[in-house]
């Protein structure tokens, strides 16, 4: 279980990367609606099955039937995933479509994952044969990484209320702080 937290927290700094680098800093999705409103969709709905994960893992074990849930969540993650690289390639082109940074990210992303999937399987294989029980277990990991886990999942709830915040269409303001918008092109400016 240690590695799986270990790959949990290298993908949650890539993602940290992602989201602050490439959606918000040379992006600027959420200052560039109602175009991106499918993506950013998507990346909320993806946010909030995260701060399940990673809030959870570090300190909970999904015993018996709860290993059901947990699994439909890494599912629906992934479904997520995939239509987010087909909507993405959709609604960015006209900004030009991805980074080609951005694009090598999302692949990287998705080794981690599959990673991170693979050696939390047998994990999920034990916790199913135990009674059914979301119990308080931290695993063996440093104490450091169990809570550095736990910030992540609050830095991704915010990164979700932020995307849902803009496509529920509140006031434009705050979804697309810091970024302005320039009239006369429709693009953001940083």
């Amino acid at each position: 279980m240690v590695t799986v937290l270990w790959l949990l927290a290298l993908l949650g700094v890539l993602g940290a990367f992602d989201t602050l680098y490439y959606h918000e800093f040379r992006g600027q999705l959420p200052a560039r609606l109602p175009g991106l409103r499918p993506e950013l969709k998507l990346h909320a709905l993806r946010d909030f099955i995260y701060v399940v994960v990673f809030g959870s893992l570090p300190w909970l074990a999904w015993q018996g039937a709860w290993v059901l849930l947990f699994a439909v969540l890494l599912a629906a993650e992934i479904v997520i995933t995939i239509s987010d690289f087909i909507v993405e390639d959709r609604v960015r082109k006209p900004l030009g479509g991805l980074f080609a940074g951005e694009r090598a990210t999302h692949a990287i992303m998705g080794i981690v994952y599959g990673a991170m999937l693979a050696n939390l399987v047998p994990v999920l294989l034990d916790w199913w044969r135990r009674p059914t029980g979301l119990l308080l277990d931290p695993p063996p990991a440093p104490w450091a990484l169990r809570v550095g886990l736990t910030v992540m999942a609050a830095g991704i709830l915010i990164s979700g209320l932020r995307d849902l915040y803009a496509i529920l269409g509140f006031p434009k303001p705050l979804a697309s702080w810091p970024w302005r918008r320039r009239a006369d092109t429709g693009q953001a400016a940083g």
